[in-house]
This record gives C-alpha cells, sequence and structure tokens, in this order.
C-alpha cells in the first residue's frame, strides 16, 4: 500500500456537511484495509483565485495509506460530490503524522494571550531592536575625519543654491530639444 496526502476544498454553503463527508472517506479507507495517518480541517480560509465565482472554501487535509482500488473510490467521491470544489492527491514517500504549518499557525492564532504577556512582548521587541541599532552619536562624522585636525567645517551641510540666468537655461534646454526653444528664440529677436 501506498502513502497520499489529500487535501480538498468544500463549497463554504456546505461547510455542515464536511464531517459527514470525513466520516465517509474513513470509512472507505478503513474498509479498504487502509490507514488514516494524519486529519486537519483547516476550516474556511480565502482563495487565492474564484472557484466557480465563490472566493473561500473550506479546507481538509488527510494523510492515509490505502490501495490504489480505495484511492480510486475517493477520487470517484470526490468527482461526483458536488459541495467539492477541488481536490488534490499527492503521493507521499512515507505516512506524515505531525501537524502541517497550517495546522501550527492556526494554533497560535487560537492561543489566548493575556494583556500583561502582550505588553511585556512588545516591550522585549523595542529593547531588542534599540540595542541591535548603532546610536548615532557614537559614530564618527565623515567630516571629522576628512579635516584630521584642520579647521572645523560648519555644521550646516544644507546645498547652496547658484543663481542661474534665463540666457543659460534657455541656452542649455535649447541644446537638449533643438525644435522646441528654437522657435520661442526666434520668435523673440
Amino acid at each position: 500500500m501506498r502513502h497520499y496526502e489529500i487535501v480538498f476544498l468544500v463549497h463554504p454553503d456546505q461547510s455542515e456537511q464536511v464531517t459527514a463527508m470525513i466520516d465517509r472517506y474513513k470509512v472507505v479507507i478503513e474498509e479498504g484495509g487502509g490507514q488514516l495517518h494524519r486529519l486537519e480541517d483547516w476550516g474556511r480560509r480565502q482563495l487565492a483565485y474564484p472557484i466557480e465565482k465563490v472566493h473561500k472554501a473550506h479546507y481538509v487535509l488527510m494523510n492515509i495509506e490505502c490501495s490504489q482500488a480505495v484511492l480510486d473510490e475517493i477520487n470517484n467521491l470526490f468527482r461526483f460530490n458536488d459541495a467539492v470544489i477541488r481536490n488534490l492527491v499527492v503521493k507521499k514517500d512515507g505516512a506524515v503524522t505531525e501537524s502541517s504549518f497550517l495546522a501550527q499557525s492556526g494554533e497560535e492564532l487560537e492561543a489566548p494571550r493575556d494583556e500583561s504577556n502582550r505588553t511585556q512582548e512588545s516591550l522585549d521587541t523595542v529593547t531588542k531592536e534599540s540595542a541591535s541599532a548603532p546610536d548615532p552619536d557614537d559614530a564618527p562624522s565623515p567630516q571629522s575625519e576628512s579635516t584630521s585636525g584642520t579647521e572645523e567645517s560648519p555644521k550646516d551641510d544644507a546645498p547652496t543654491e547658484e543663481p542661474i540666468s534665463e540666457s543659460s537655461d534657455s541656452e542649455q534646454v535649447s541644446d537638449a530639444v533643438p525644435g522646441v526653444l528654437a522657435e520661442e528664440s526666434v520668435e523673440k529677436s
């Protein structure tokens, strides 16, 4: 017998039928001499793209060990059940029994946390971030390294603006765009 991972999506309007469907699939697997290694009900989730104009679906994951005849029967049940909008069967090398990433992340989200824990965790995060960031006052400034003992340059590094005459402006632009400003200069003359 081979190991398979099965994920199927149930139409959100038929979510109440999920437990009955799972029980039906368990019976088919066990009657065929197979084994159910892992069963996870991921619940309603957003789809990446609409399927049959549906944007959410109820996800179920099963890891089973069964014969080809049992797998064909399960695929047949998926095909003729209108509530199942998609299914995926993947052959695996061995039995997978540990919980999946989605089930673990769902447990973390469902775990209640008290307010004091949340506040302490946020404070710890802020102190770690501030400890890892270099202090700007301790870092040597690039000006002090370049002067090396000469006169201190002014601290204001604001760029100075030089006035540009209109004639140099139009000459520069007319060189860049010959047809546009050449006409204007002809009209002015």
